[in-house]
């Protein structure tokens, strides 16, 4: 808890700077693009249908509105992956200023991973559209959504500063990671129900998948229409702050030997 209580001070102090590298960050991912943030919106809303056409002969006769089933499922791993992976070079990518000043180097993985919210955001507008071409019902629960956002945010967050720390390092630690992610989303529930697993997969996954109780709340929220079991709720946070410890912990034992490695 001192250790959150001491990043969260430093954070306070350099607010300005943290938002100046969100900004950052935002401008270069839509830089020279015509389309600028509406790709936020297409591109998710491109990929649901290319995969609903992929996969809808597999499983669309055994899941109701497919389109928003799909679509609750990989807005949520596409913010893990884009987050993560852009937080695994976010201190080699800025070595040139921290090797000129003194600045919290944990600023640098938490600008990313809060550009890739606000992207996260911006691509629910694809779900929203195909809610409303689908017909999908639309209930209150659908705007609990940032309860499940925060919990993904505080477990990339955890997870970005262990592989920035990492990435210093073993520069190949993305070559592996790049391996982990594929495995990660076919192990994940996207385009297909858990219930189609055997029984020991199925215990797998809900044991040692972190984003299966995310995207089971987040479904639970936006598809279902109802709140998502305690077990599930709870899982979650607990998931999310033991990431964030493991996190901070590596990246403020090794934050110091930055400097003779970038």
């Amino acid at each position: 808890m001192e250790l959150l209580k001491n990043r969260l001070i430093g954070l306070y102090k350099y607010k300005d700077l943290w938002e100046q590298l969100v900004i950052r960050d935002l401008k270069l991912k839509y830089r020279r693009s015509f389309l600028g943030y509406v790709w936020s919106v297409l591109n998710p809303l491109m990929i649901m249908i290319v995969m609903t056409i992929v996969f809808s002969t597999m499983f669309q006769r055994d899941i109701e509105n497919f389109p928003v089933y799909l679509l609750t499922g990989r807005a949520m791993f596409d913010f893990m992956t884009i987050s993560t992976n852009k937080s695994m070079n976010s201190i080699i990518g800025n070595a040139a200023l921290i090797k000129k000043t003194y600045v919290p180097k944990y600023i640098f993985t938490l600008s990313t991973v809060t550009s890739a919210l606000v992207d996260f955001i911006f691509s629910l507008g694809a779900l929203v559209l195909v809610m409303i071409v689908t017909r999908a019902k639309f209930t209150i629960y659908f705007f609990l959504f940032p309860l499940v956002a925060i919990q993904l945010y505080i477990f990339c967050l955890g997870l970005g500063l262990f592989l920035a720390q990492a990435n210093v390092f073993f520069r190949d630690i993305q070559y592996i990671y790049s391996v982990v992610t594929t495995a990660w989303l076919y192990l994940t529930p996207i385009f297909y129900p858990v219930d189609m697993l055997s029984p020991k997969i199925q215990f797998l996954v809900k044991a040692f998948n972190p984003l299966y109780y995310y995207i089971g709340q987040f479904r639970d929220l936006v598809y279902y229409g109802r709140m998502p079991g305690y077990r599930v709720l709870a899982g979650g946070w607990i998931i999310a702050f033991v990431m964030l410890f493991i996190g901070l912990k590596c990246f403020a034992k090794n934050q110091n030997k930055f400097i003779l490695y970038i």
